[in-house]
């Protein structure tokens, strides 16, 4: 068994190194947030391991802020799995009273949210800086995980409108709009005016911002495919964080 939690960037170098030193019958899961993109298109980190392995692949993404998962407060997970076998073999080693999992035929779906959830953090810390209220955040989770299904179903016609309802949708949007790193230093920018970059240097003590690069990372994708005017939200999201937008634009441009 093989469980992948490492910054996205490092997927490739990693498996490099795994080559001809696993087993066949391995199975992998992977915890990472984020997908690779390239000039042609972009790949979901299961897919890449998969490939570079030939291993079969789930996912596993929720409602879980590290701490609070390590304190064993009450939390549910979601598994994404493509042969049921599999999903029930992760299940058995994560479930715990604390933590519960639940499993869904949807690699692609749980994967998805779990990536595109920071970008829309970014857009709850800049309402928190701005003071702009929980009427307002409300908005920004409900357009944010608007954009989110539509991007995935756009792209994946497989994905199903019911893992959006799993922990590892509405309920991890709620969660990281509420707390968590991209939250936080979003709030900062509002309230320093320092830039994203600083913010992370000064705060995160060597970890790295997902939620900003995720956001570049889609705005290449739309901006090649001249979908921008599709996802206002995600486009106005990078462009406070890479363009100097000012961010009361979150709310006025999207």
């Amino acid at each position: 068994m093989l469980v992948f939690v490492v910054p996205h960037q490092f997927v490739t170098s990693i498996c490099n190194q795994l080559k001809g030193k696993i087993r066949p019958e391995c199975k992998a899961i992977s915890l990472i947030k984020g997908i690779d993109v390239n000039e042609h298109g972009f790949r979901l980190i299961t897919d890449m391991i998969h490939e570079a392995l030939g291993v079969r692949t789930c996912v596993l993404s929720g409602a879980n802020i590290a701490s609070e998962v390590a304190e064993e407060k009450f939390c549910e997970t979601t598994i994404g799995y493509r042969h049921r076998a599999d999903g029930e073999l992760f299940k058995d080693i994560f479930h715990t009273p604390s933590f519960r999992v639940n499993i869904v035929e949807d690699v692609i779906g749980v994967e998805l949210c779990g990536a595109l959830k920071n970008i829309v953090a970014i857009g709850g810390g800049l309402v928190d800086g701005l003071k702009l209220g929980d009427n307002t955040k409300a908005a920004i989770i409900r357009i944010g995980l608007y954009e989110m299904r539509k991007f995935s179903k756009m792209f994946y016609k497989d994905v199903k409108d019911e893992t959006f309802f799993e922990s590892c949708g509405v309920a991890d949007l709620i969660t990281t709009c509420a707390g968590g790193r991209n939250r936080k230093v979003a709030e900062a920018h509002v309230t320093t005016g320092k830039s994203f970059d600083q913010l992370e240097k000064e705060m995160l003590n060597g970890q790295k911002l997902q939620g900003t690069s995720t956001a570049q990372d889609m705005y290449n994708i739309l901006s090649k495919k001249n979908l921008c005017h599709e996802f206002p939200m995600m486009t106005t999201i990078y462009r406070i964080c890479y363009e100097n937008l000012p961010p009361m634009k979150i709310v006025e441009d999207i």
